[in-house]
């Protein structure tokens, strides 16, 4: 059995976690995080475990997590970071599902996150934790940084376009919208019931932090700049993601059928990613609770406006499916290892 540690256990991603590896076939959870909660049984904390792990809340002290073959931090950004160095050096394998090493410019991450970053000479060893581009590098990877929700869904919809330069990358647009678990367990009078619900709302149209690690992954693909103008909205639901994509074709004779094959072949062997047929709609309840993402490829009046709709569950394929995923890829196990989850209904 694989030895599992968990930083940071008392937030969504970290319950996440828990749920999909108490159920994962050749995984044991050994050891689970959080300073305010020591000593506290975790299934206490969430009953929805209750029969499933009898586990108790500890300190994060490097020796405990030492007797791990994998360890995921499922923090706010700058913990990771600073207990980095100590557990690469002690041989740890990490998936980090906080943002401190998804972006490579250690400048650029400091301009985003408002602080200095506390070790960048790691960043460059860290791979980002897409699948479905560097599942190669993720195999011998020691340091994983698992993508952000916004970026998992956002980049699966602009890949198969962008990989064969269809369209003009200087003219990207995503609107895209969350569930209100995006935002994380702590209290915020903006995440209260009485909020969001019956609303719905754009944010963060000046500048969001997952902007760069979008714009990062989709010019490592492209070979060339890419500018992506992004607007994040709230929506009031507990969990999903839906994100519309808007693209401009570069050459108007290329048809919505050929652009239609182009996905279906670029995704046919991943088992997390599924194009839909032509003239689909994907919902976000449709992958609630799941490990997948559903696309569907549109050419509104046949103008050469390409629109893609990406659909994931942001705790999930945007977070600890996606990073569950990623520790089997590391660890040569079944890619599909614990999330063959079937999304729920209704």
């Amino acid at each position: 059995m694989v030895k599992v540690g968990i930083v940071g256990g008392t937030g969504y991603t970290g319950v996440e976690l828990l749920r999909i590896l108490v159920n994962h076939p050749q995984a044991e959870v050994v050891a689970i995080t959080s300073r305010a909660e020591e000593g506290v049984r975790v299934d206490s904390l969430y009953p929805n475990l209750r029969g499933h792990t009898d586990i108790a809340f500890s300190l994060p002290k490097v020796e405990v997590l030492a007797q791990c073959d994998v360890v995921f931090f499922a923090t706010p950004h700058n913990v990771a970071m600073n207990m980095m160095p100590q557990l690469l050096d002690q041989g740890i394998r990490v998936v980090d599902l906080s943002a401190d090493f998804r972006i490579r410019d250690a400048a650029l991450w400091s301009q985003w996150y408002g602080e200095p970053h506390a070790c960048p000479e790691i960043l460059a060893q860290a791979v980002y934790g897409l699948p479905e581009v560097n599942r190669e590098q993720i195999k011998t990877a020691q340091l994983v940084a698992c993508p952000g929700c916004y970026p998992t869904s956002v980049q699966l919809g602009y890949l198969p376009l962008i990989e064969n330069g269809l369209v003009d990358n200087s003219r990207l647009i995503a609107n895209a919208t969350s569930g209100v678990s995006g935002a994380g367990r702590q209290a915020k009078v903006d995440n209260l019931l009485s909020e969001v619900s019956d609303s719905y709302k754009a944010y963060g149209i000046p500048g969001h932090r997952h902007l760069p690690e979008i714009e990062q992954g989709l010019r490592d693909v492209s070979g060339a700049e890419v500018n992506l103008t992004f607007t994040p909205h709230l929506a009031p639901m507990v969990r999903g993601m839906h994100s519309t994509l808007y693209a401009e074709l570069i050459d108007s004779n290329t048809s919505l059928e050929s652009i239609q094959q182009l996905f279906e072949q670029r995704y046919a062997n991943e088992p997390f990613v599924d194009v839909l047929p032509a003239g689909s709609h994907p919902q976000s309840r449709t992958v609630k609770g799941s490990n997948m993402c559903r696309i569907a490829v549109h050419r509104p009046q046949n103008r050469n406006t390409i629109v893609v709709l990406s659909v994931i569950d942001n705790l999930v394929k945007g977070a600890s499916g996606q990073a569950v995923q990623n520790m089997n890829i590391m660890l040569g196990l079944e890619e599909n290892a614990g999330l063959n989850i079937v999304a729920l209904t209704p």
